[in-house]
């Protein structure tokens, strides 16, 4: 993990510690969409993966249905 993609996760991290206990866990996804920015960030690095964490925080409305959606995976190295 790059050095961007471990600020991001700290970042999340820190949603995850401080905010959310508050806020509540509401998600309509499984994952969660934080749980889903940890994901990404791991399996894509920090641009790809904040922009997969961004679309997901998007779609996370009272109008999409939700559930499952799990990260897509990494690229295969061919």
């Amino acid at each position: 993990m790059d050095a961007a993609a471990a600020a991001l996760r700290g970042a999340v991290l820190a949603y995850q510690w401080t905010l959310r206990p508050v806020l509540g866990c509401n998600c309509r996804f499984h994952p969660s969409c934080s749980d889903y920015a940890l994901e990404a960030l791991r399996g894509h690095g920090a641009a790809r993966g904040a922009w997969f964490a961004a679309k997901r925080v998007l779609r996370c409305n009272p109008w999409h249905p939700g559930g499952y959606d799990p990260v897509p995976p990494p690229p295969s190295q061919g």
